[in-house]
């Protein structure tokens, strides 16, 4: 179920009978070439909400707007600063605390999230700390692609071609979400990880947005694959966390 397909009295239903959540977050930023922009909202969202299918909790509203400054030499990447992305994630987790909810799994899709993420459920934590307020909620955020599953899969499908950004994986996600929106296109060898520090300084070690990714491997039936990985392997993970107390 989804809170924004909810009324208010319905919401109210669910939480005498359980108080977890789980809010898909991602970013809107570049995918080389012929990765969506949305990429890692749309991965996000999508397994969230398969993910609330499978064990039957609410799914929240997406974050589709991430910590994505590194990627802005690219056209129509959309960036929050951490600060702001720290500021937001309180708010919200803040929000539906105050109605009931007590256990908040973020899916996330955006590796660029998660220090500032974890660091806002740090000032949450700390502001009960130093206040002797109210038992802060359950907050944690997990990498849909992080289950054993999923890397098994991806391994088996890319071999060491899927990178580590405009993946083939994540690529094939989102094309088996919208498969309307398939590009194709064949690509020579992308640069390999490395540090990097502002937008410009990306940009000039990884001119076209990837890295060391091959998305011409990608495929919609290769992104149905990896969602059902992807479930199975949240799945788990949603039962140990919603019983932490």
């Amino acid at each position: 179920m989804r809170l924004q397909l909810m009324s208010w009295p319905e919401v109210e239903t669910y939480l005498q009978r359980r108080t977890d959540i789980i809010i898909p977050i991602g970013s809107t930023e570049q995918h080389g070439p012929t990765g969506l922009l949305g990429t890692d909202a749309i991965t996000a969202e999508a397994i969230a909400w398969k993910l609330g299918e499978a064990v039957g909790a609410c799914v929240g509203p997406t974050l589709g707007v991430g910590m994505a400054h590194h990627h802005l030499a690219f056209a129509g990447t959309v960036s929050l600063r951490p600060s702001t992305l720290a500021a937001v994630v309180a708010d919200v987790v803040a929000s539906l605390h105050r109605h009931g909810f007590t256990h908040m799994l973020f899916v996330n899709g955006h590796g660029g999230n998660v220090a500032t993420v974890n660091m806002a459920f740090q000032e949450i934590a700390a502001a009960s700390s130093f206040g002797g307020g109210s038992v802060p909620p359950v907050c944690s955020i997990v990498n849909w692609w992080d289950g054993n599953r999923v890397k098994d899969l991806a391994r088996s499908l890319y071999g060491d071609q899927d990178g580590s950004h405009g993946t083939a994986s994540e690529i094939s996600v989102t094309w088996a979400v919208h498969p309307d929106q398939v590009r194709r296109a064949e690509f020579g060898p992308a640069p390999a990880a490395r540090p990097w520090t502002d937008a410009a300084d990306f940009r000039r070690h990884f001119p076209d947005g990837r890295i060391g990714s091959n998305p011409a491997l990608s495929d919609p039936a290769h992104g149905t694959a990896l969602i059902d990985a992807a479930v199975a392997d949240l799945t788990e993970r949603h039962a140990s966390f919603a019983a932490r107390t």
